[in-house]
């Protein structure tokens, strides 16, 4: 373990080089799973942002112009480095971040595959050429690179969220500025690194991980230079985000919060429901904005859905994410415990029962026992708020009509999930949820091929699929006089 961290760069990656922070502050990064510190690295000051945002945008006219097919063969040169070194990324991730090394192997994997599916985007980037409908002309549409981005990643998945936005503006033609998470920024280093071996050429990657968010992402998105920014994170720090992002008009993908309604209908799979049940809810731990954070069951079958999730969330294994057969790692602080215990505590305050859980281990690391709770009360904090947890809270409905009711009555509206046997009912409710995305059937919506994102307070823009590449291309339209012969 001390080997794999022993080879992260620990320092700000800024045209290229790997340097100290302006002042030669650094800051330490835990594990959560036993509170040791794992190493120091250098805290970017405004200094660093300023020179990464000079480094950015030197770079970005000679980037733009590399040939389509070379940014591509770079991302796929990173995949294939990515998948050869598997298991590191995976361990560096279960060391930062808590999760299990199953969890982490998949997420290794997930995030490759945006490299992937972007360095063959990257050479399908189109435009059109059409006659006037009037005659005497012709319209050339064209796509350009958006220009130098800022990037700013979560803790939640500290690879994966890296290459989802990474990966579409390499393929764009894209300059960046990455701002990584203070609590997990050790894989994004490492993927830098990475991209640098895979021969990204100097100042299209820029890093500057810092212990001040607003020390870095204020002087980057106060000059103008910088076109635009991605962020992956709350509903209240992207309010704030857009407030910043107007005076210049930089352009911007919003992927923040998340209240997952979960709908299990009578007539669904049960064991097909429950299964879909323990993705949704313990993938990362609970600590994901697509994770299921409330369960709405047909009276009918919300007894036997809640014996059966009860059943399986009891059998998880907890400990240390680099422990055999471990499959619920710690959560990533205090703090982030905290909000789970006074959740719960408050949702057994008004009457809820625990069927299993209910409660933090005791010792060393933020571990917390996959909680399912029944006879949640419909003022409960839990139905209102983002649990980002192992804990599952079900409530129950006597109808279609109010199940989409209840799974909307929230202000976010990322994804959704409904279990179901009946396909008019399937595609009927898929439609009416408020979501960006729906799950039918299954627990798992994430897909590098599929287009990521919310509506409302879950935010804008969206992040995979076809779709991806659009947040970093403008589109040019060309107006060509063309007279008779």
């Amino acid at each position: 373990m001390d080997d794999v961290i022993g080879r992260i760069p620990k320092q700000l990656l800024i045209d290229g080089k790997w340097q100290d922070s302006a002042d030669a502050s650094t800051f330490g990064v835990d594990d959560p799973g036993n509170e040791r510190r794992l190493c120091e690295i250098a805290d970017g000051q405004a200094a660093d942002a300023e020179a990464a945002v000079e480094a950015a945008v030197t770079a970005q006219e000679s980037w733009a112009r590399t040939p389509p097919r070379e940014r591509g063969e770079i991302l796929r040169r990173a995949f294939e480095l990515m998948t050869e070194r598997a298991d590191e990324l995976a361990l560096l991730m279960t060391l930062e971040m808590g999760k299990s090394l199953t969890e982490s192997r998949a997420e290794a994997t997930y995030a490759a595959e945006f490299f992937r599916w972007f360095s063959e985007e990257a050479v399908r980037i189109d435009g059109r050429y059409s006659p006037n409908p009037a005659g005497g002309g012709r319209t050339i549409v064209t796509r350009q690179p958006v220009g130098p981005c800022l990037l700013v990643t979560p803790w939640n998945f500290p690879l994966a969220m890296g290459t989802r936005k990474i990966g579409p503006a390499v393929a764009a033609g894209c300059t960046m500025i990455v701002k990584p998470p203070q609590l997990t920024p050790l894989s994004m280093l490492n993927l830098a690194a990475l991209l640098t071996e895979a021969g990204l050429p100097d100042g299209v990657l820029n890093v500057v991980p810092s212990t001040s968010a607003t020390r870095i992402v204020n002087p980057v998105l106060g000059d103008a230079r910088v076109r635009k920014m991605s962020f992956t994170g709350s509903t209240e720090v992207g309010r704030k985000l857009v407030e910043q992002c107007a005076p210049n008009l930089q352009r911007m993908s919003m992927e923040l919060g998340g209240n997952a309604p979960f709908l299990v209908f009578a007539d669904a799979d049960l064991g097909a429901a429950v299964q879909g049940a323990v993705t949704a809810k313990m993938r990362n731990n609970g600590e994901s904005c697509v994770a299921a954070n409330r369960f709405h069951v047909a009276e009918p079958v919300a007894e036997e859905f809640t014996r059966r999730l009860t059943e399986k969330l009891g059998q998880l294994r907890i400990g240390h994410g680099t422990e055999e057969g471990v499959s619920v790692g710690p959560l990533i602080n205090q703090g982030q415990r905290d909000k789970v215990i006074e959740l719960v505590d408050d949702a057994l305050g008004r009457g809820a029962t625990a069927t299993t859980g209910g409660e933090p281990l005791e010792g060393k690391g933020f571990f917390y026992r996959p909680t399912v709770l029944s006879g949640v009360p419909e003022g409960a904090r839990i139905l209102r708020e983002e649990v980002f947890g192992p804990v599952a809270p079900v409530t129950t409905f006597t109808d279609e009509d109010e199940a989409v009711a209840l799974a909307g009555d929230t202000e976010f509206g990322l994804v959704g999930y409904l279990f179901t046997r009946d396909l008019d009912r399937a595609i009927r409710v898929g439609e009416a949820l408020p979501t960006g995305m729906v799950g039918i059937n299954t627990g798992l919506v994430s897909n590098p091929a599929a287009p990521f994102g919310g509506v409302k307070a879950s935010g804008f823009g969206r992040e995979g699929g076809h779709e991806g590449i659009d947040e970093y291309l403008d589109t040019k339209y060309l107006a060509v006089a063309v007279g008779a012969s």
